[in-house]
């Protein structure tokens, strides 16, 4: 039974924007023009307030004429769909062979934020399985070693015997573990790492809820389902005039695959991007924005990296100046996401924050706090969490700065979220 919290209506009337959702589509009135309405199951007054966004910034609106699209933008990973297509993708790779080995054996080629213990480990496990550039066999017996070493790495930050895996990163603008997923693909161009991307989710959306998979000696996460809530508000944002756009820290090869099952084309999904080649073959360097160069492999669709990236694709922001907020002419009405990593790209949106409450602190502080009444709380829609036990420690460790020092959850006015209780689950 779903467990409608008192909060969320307070909260929405506070902010003058409980509305209840029209039955039925709705024409406007002098206009030849019809409204789109939602009609999944969402939590609480969710869907009223996601109506009301529609009505009042689709092309409906007569109060709004000749004006450029609003844009809508959604986090991918366990925000559109349950579980992770980085991950998904991770693990076909390593069932079908398809990461190379680096240039001389020399795994700090393929992030610069990799340990001598992580090389170490990797040049041990898989250094004589195959010639420099060649394909790892880590989906036959003899590359399991291989493969549990890589899997520890990329899913634990750390080696098989718990050494450090990264070290020297920005909090904010990266996180080399997603970064490292584009990076292996090294030597594939982008056509074929989207054929990689179309086998793993045929495989993934085919198998069951709660299916595993084996990788090396590893049991890992081997399923992945769309939410068809997200689909329908997706569908209907694009049928209302909004310019919908995915931003994911997941590889951009892979997104634009996923992408075309909820009608979002290529040219609208912000991935991250390896640099390539004059024979277009991905290298083990990304693509920068704002201050960042190509290749200095600092600033991905992470945190603020997302902001800079939005900023830089939809607004068409150059420089520095991507990396900062812009005027609210040049931001998103709408933004969507799960996590913390998600939180510079969901404050900047103007009008309305749809979040998907998996216990993250920092961005549960943000959302629960609800400083400017423009944000909401959902459950996720397949196996949501239950309700966290102890408040968020938002006046205290919810943030993590640049260098990974925690801290309180400051509001834009620089004073401190206090602790916040989980209220929004299932």
């Amino acid at each position: 039974m779903r467990r409608l919290q008192a909060v969320g209506a307070a909260v929405a009337i506070a902010a003058g924007t409980l509305v209840a959702a029209a039955p039925a589509a709705q024409a406007r009135p002098g206009a030849h023009c019809t409204t789109p309405v939602l009609k999944a199951d969402w939590y609480g007054d969710n869907q009223a307030r996601l109506q009301r966004l529609i009505d009042d910034y689709g092309r409906c609106n007569p109060y709004r004429p000749n004006r450029d699209k609003p844009v809508a933008v959604f986090d991918w990973d366990n925000t559109v769909v349950k579980n992770d297509v980085g991950d998904a993708q991770m693990f076909w790779l390593l069932r079908n062979g398809k990461i190379r080995q680096p240039a001389k054996g020399d795994w700090t080629s393929t992030s610069r934020y990799l340990t001598p213990a992580a090389a170490k480990a990797l040049a041990e496990a898989c250094g004589a399985l195959a010639s420099p550039g060649a394909p790892l066999p880590t989906g036959a017996p003899e590359g399991a070693g291989c493969a549990d070493e890589l899997i520890a790495v990329y899913g634990t930050a750390a080696t098989r015997s718990a050494a450090p895996a990264f070290a020297g990163w920005d909090r904010r603008t990266v996180e080399p573990a997603y970064a490292w997923l584009p990076q292996l693909m090294q030597g594939w161009t982008a056509r074929e790492v989207r054929g990689f991307a179309a086998a793993a989710r045929a495989e993934n959306l085919a198998a069951p809820v709660d299916a595993t998979q084996r990788v090396g000696s590893t049991t890992a996460t081997g399923w992945v389902r769309y939410y068809d809530q997200q689909k329908e508000l997706i569908d209907a944002l694009q049928k209302a005039g909004f310019d919908v756009w995915i931003s994911s820290a997941s590889p951009q090869p892979v997104v634009e695959v996923w992408a075309e099952g909820v009608g979002i084309d290529a040219g609208h999904v912000i991935g991250i991007r390896n640099t390539t080649t004059r024979g277009g073959k991905l290298t083990s360097h990304l693509q920068g924005c704002g201050s960042v160069e190509d290749g200095a492999d600092t600033m991905i669709t992470y945190i603020d990296g997302k902001r800079c990236w939005i900023n830089k694709e939809i607004f068409g922001v150059r420089g520095a100046a991507a990396e900062k907020v812009q005027p609210a002419a040049r931001r998103q009405v709408f933004a969507a996401g799960d996590s913390d990593t998600d939180v510079s790209f969901l404050r900047d949106a103007t009008v309305l924050r749809l979040v998907l409450n998996r216990n993250k602190s920092e961005l549960m502080c943000r959302a629960y706090d609800n400083s400017d009444g423009k944000w909401i709380v959902n459950p996720m829609f397949i196996q949501p969490k239950k309700q966290k036990a102890a408040p968020y420690p938002c006046a205290t460790t919810g943030f993590t700065g640049r260098d990974g020092t925690p801290g309180p959850v400051l509001r834009g006015d620089t004073s401190v979220i206090p602790d916040q209780t989980d209220s929004v689950f299932q």
